[in-house]
């Protein structure tokens, strides 16, 4: 009895370190915890400053979980979109729009309050981008932290490297793997446009003047063309928004793939995953239509979040910790 006991503790205690060092590995030296002894009040501080903003405005879930996204995939995640001033990320034309900037700025006065000069802006967006989705009735996983703060942020860097709402899917997968990021990922972490809304400039000539055919984008439903033509006016100045998951814009849930199934995907590039033959498969498996495994989307969104949330991270001394996450120290 006794040696069986032994032999269970030398199992449990080899796949713990196993864990251990494959969060490590992937993570680049992030690890859930990061902060337990040096701030451990840095996820419920982050999670106030959130569940704070959320009162006034609901639309800071998409915006944050937006804003995460775009940094990681400009320079990986290392909280440059944070960085104001001329020529930074923030003034590309893809960030314009982006919203929860006073949330992680919030949460970095009080955290340098309590523990000064210990977390990181890029830490503080990815916890924030995780809580923001779980106000969204949506899922909770484990952040691991440990990031630091890049020093540079070019408008550029923006333009070329974020996906792009007219995106073919050829170039929407080149973009994730060159992240690391699988196919599978893509059509994950896309589903988290199920949250929020996109500008009428971004996909006006799908409604009236489709690569130049004069008509709109055939694969458009014919029963929503007339609302997507209504809240976009051909001659509206593009400032308009629309849900890109109609219906159920402020609920995470799979809709957003019922929608693009039936030809109600907002942006040409969301829309594109269904009829794809690379794509399309994960769309049916999140849907239950087959083609493999049923994939449940709450529990793929977390695991992806934690891998597109260590792409390109700085550890260690690489980078810097800012004081105010807008500038650079």
């Amino acid at each position: 009895m006794a040696s069986s006991i032994n032999r269970m503790s030398v199992v449990l205690f080899l796949a713990m370190a196993a864990a251990i060092m494959l969060t490590t590995v992937h993570g680049q030296g992030t690890r859930v915890g990061f902060y337990s002894t040096t701030c451990p009040s840095v996820e419920t501080t982050v999670r106030s400053a959130v569940q704070s903003r959320f009162g006034s405005d609901p639309t800071v879930m998409a915006g944050l979980l937006r804003m995460h996204f775009h940094d990681c995939f400009v320079q990986g995640c290392d909280g440059s979109v944070l960085i104001s001033g001329t020529g930074t990320e923030r003034t590309a034309i893809p960030n314009l729009s982006l919203n929860g900037f006073t949330v992680v700025d919030d949460a970095k006065a009080q955290l340098e309050a309590a523990c000064p000069g210990v977390v990181s802006c890029a830490d503080i967006l990815a916890l924030a981008a995780r809580d923001a989705v779980v106000l969204a009735n949506g899922p909770t996983w484990a952040v691991p932290t440990g990031r630091r703060d890049g020093t540079v942020s070019r408008a550029q860097d923006a333009l070329d490297n974020l996906p792009g709402p007219s995106d073919s899917v050829e170039s929407q997968i080149q973009k994730f793997t060159d992240r690391n990021l699988s196919v599978q990922d893509l059509v994950t972490l896309t589903g988290g446009h199920t949250l929020g809304t996109a500008s009428c400039a971004t996909f006006n000539d799908r409604l009236f003047n489709y690569q130049g055919t004069g008509g709109p984008d055939p694969s458009i439903a014919a029963d929503f063309l007339p609302t997507l033509r209504s809240a976009c006016p051909q001659n509206n100045n593009g400032a308009a928004r629309v849900a890109m998951d109609t219906g159920s814009q402020n609920e995470f849930d799979t809709s957003y793939y019922t929608n693009i199934r039936n030809g109600r995907g907002v942006l040409e590039s969301d829309q594109r995953l269904w009829t794809d033959n690379r794509t399309g498969p994960f769309v049916g498996r999140f849907l239950g239509l087959g083609g493999g495994p049923n994939l449940n989307f709450n529990a793929e969104f977390g695991q992806a979040m934690v891998r597109m949330g260590n792409v390109g991270v700085r550890t260690g001394t690489d980078g810097e910790i800012r004081r105010v996450c807008s500038a650079v120290n």
